[in-house]
């Protein structure tokens, strides 16, 4: 066997289950704990409409987290790393949804978001998810697009000319 650790687990188990651990503890806390905290402090809500309605926002929340999971399963296993700044894939992913808009996860964040605001008819968890739509916008300007650029340099600039950012094209 050539040098390392027998017992070591293969490099795309520690890619996964770095992947699952951010996915809880950052997009969990954004989806999840934040409209928690918002909801147990909320008092003014949407007028109140009929239950059926309400249910509709499970819709975008289902699809929200089944795209967060795809585009997640891309990074680990096609980008050979995770969604975290700090361990990005090392390879560029333009597969799955990464074909239609370039920030299909921040997508499906607000998705679920919007979903939330919809079930819960909360006010404070629609401001939330406009306010968490301009930080991620602020963050793919500033950051992400400028990282990318230098990281995969002409194959990037391509990618962001046939694809867009955020609405994938009909």
């Amino acid at each position: 066997m050539k040098g390392g650790n027998p017992s070591a687990p293969p490099a795309a188990v520690m890619t996964a289950l770095k992947t699952v651990l951010w996915s809880v503890f950052v997009p969990g806390a954004v989806t999840i704990v934040v409209p928690y905290l918002l909801l147990s402090s909320d008092v003014e809500s949407f007028p109140v409409r009929p239950a059926l309605p309400r249910f509709i926002g499970l819709m975008p929340i289902a699809v929200g987290a089944l795209l967060y999971l795809w585009c997640a399963w891309d990074f680990t296993f096609a980008g050979k790393g995770t969604p975290a700044p700090f361990d990005p894939p090392r390879e560029m992913v333009v597969r799955g949804l990464y074909r239609h808009v370039r920030n299909p996860m921040y997508v499906a964040a607000l998705l679920m978001l919007t979903g939330e605001a919809i079930l819960f008819q909360s006010v404070m968890v629609l401001a939330y998810a406009a306010v968490v739509f301009s930080v991620f916008h602020l963050w793919v300007v500033l950051y992400e697009e400028p990282a990318l650029r230098r990281r995969f340099e002409a194959s990037y600039e391509r990618y962001c000319m046939k694809v867009p950012r955020w609405i994938p094209r009909a």
